[in-house]
């Protein structure tokens, strides 16, 4: 997991072309509509709960999963990894717009947070299995009595114990060794989301370690070859071609970029610069 670069303007357009509505934005009308309906119905739906229906050719229109892919560089926003040439993939809601759970084992609580379903903030790309399989209608939050339910409230009262891949940065709370993720030791909120959203899978760090591995077998050949002279020459350009594979290997565009990131900190920096 990577902090990602996304802003308003980088959301498309998405207008009606058509009067009476001609030139209106659609995300920003379906979302002024869902809210009418709140406020029509509030104490029913407050009592009672109501699951609310959603547009998916809205808020997964192609021209929003495009943009986030490629804001993504073709990455999932949670496990990194490239997912184009296994899967479609999906537009993932942060926090979830039909329902929440704040435990696995909890039942559905109705409605979610149903004014985001089309907040490009809220909106990102995602490999099926962290969207599915793990994060689902998961959205805990460090104090459940904070969680903002009504469209026109504060949500930064909230304290989200998954990590937002706009907000925060993985790097504060999630470090790698070699494969596998580890929270650090301060933050429960690293730990959360590893646990939570698969990221420790067997199948995932499986991936990780094919990526991981050559890198691996580059370091352990400079250091069989330490600076003696008849291997000086070798041991330099060895040194030369770890360097160019890593900072290539950490760029955002990178599968598990913060894997290598991890292991640049722990030990091929030391290796490069000696």
């Amino acid at each position: 997991m990577i902090k990602i670069q996304k802003t308003e303007a980088d959301r498309p357009s998405l207008t009606f072309s058509r009067k009476p509505r001609k030139g209106l934005d659609k995300l920003e009308e379906a979302t002024k509509a869902l809210k009418e309906h709140y406020y029509k119905h509030k104490a029913e739906i407050d009592k009672n709960g109501e699951k609310f229906e959603f547009d998916p050719d809205l808020y997964a229109h192609k021209d929003i999963k495009d943009r986030l892919k490629y804001l993504q560089h073709g990455k999932c926003c949670f496990c990194e990894a490239k997912i184009d040439h296994i899967a479609y993939g999906d537009v993932e809601h942060f926090r979830p717009k039909a329902a929440y759970k704040q435990l696995e084992s909890d039942d559905y609580r109705y409605p979610g947070y149903f004014w985001l379903a089309y907040d490009w903030d809220n909106l990102f790309f995602s490999c099926q299995m962290c969207n599915q399989r793990h994060k689902k209608n998961l959205f805990p939050l460090l104090d459940p009595d904070t969680r903002m339910l009504d469209p026109e409230g504060d949500l930064s009262i909230e304290n989200p114990l998954f990590l937002h891949p706009v907000h925060d940065n993985p790097e504060n709370h999630i470090v790698f060794i070699e494969e596998v993720p580890r929270h650090l030791p301060d933050s429960i909120r690293g730990k959360a989301t590893i646990e939570s959203l698969g990221l420790d899978r067997p199948k995932l760090n499986e991936d990780r370690r094919s990526s991981l591995q050559h890198v691996i077998d580059l370091i352990n050949i400079i250091e069989l070859y330490p600076d003696i002279p008849e291997m000086k020459e070798y041991h330099e350009q060895a040194k030369k071609y770890l360097a160019k594979t890593i900072f290539d290997l950490m760029k955002p565009n990178a599968e598990y970029s913060l894997m290598f990131k991890s292991l640049y900190k722990q030990k091929i920096k030391g290796i490069i610069e000696n």
